[in-house]
């Protein structure tokens, strides 16, 4: 499972073949989530208030790379 980022309190993550739809994981000491490529809406676990906006907003920004990244790990 590659780490696309490690922004020090929690890292976003992307696995080799994983399932549908086109997701990252964004990890931290003590929460864990999957947000969808495509809109960065969370569609799994949750991510605290105090990271929520930092991790959302770089998925946002760099939806484009994601969505090659996913390819290639598919």
């Amino acid at each position: 499972m590659p780490t696309l980022v490690h922004f020090g309190a929690f890292k976003i993550e992307m696995y080799f073949a994983d399932h549908n739809p086109a997701h990252v994981h964004v990890r931290g000491a003590d929460f864990a989530a999957m947000v969808r490529i495509s809109d960065s809406a969370i569609i799994a676990g949750d991510i605290p208030s105090a990271h929520r906006k930092r991790a959302l907003d770089w998925i946002t920004k760099n939806r484009a790379t994601l969505k090659a990244k996913w390819q290639e790990l598919q």
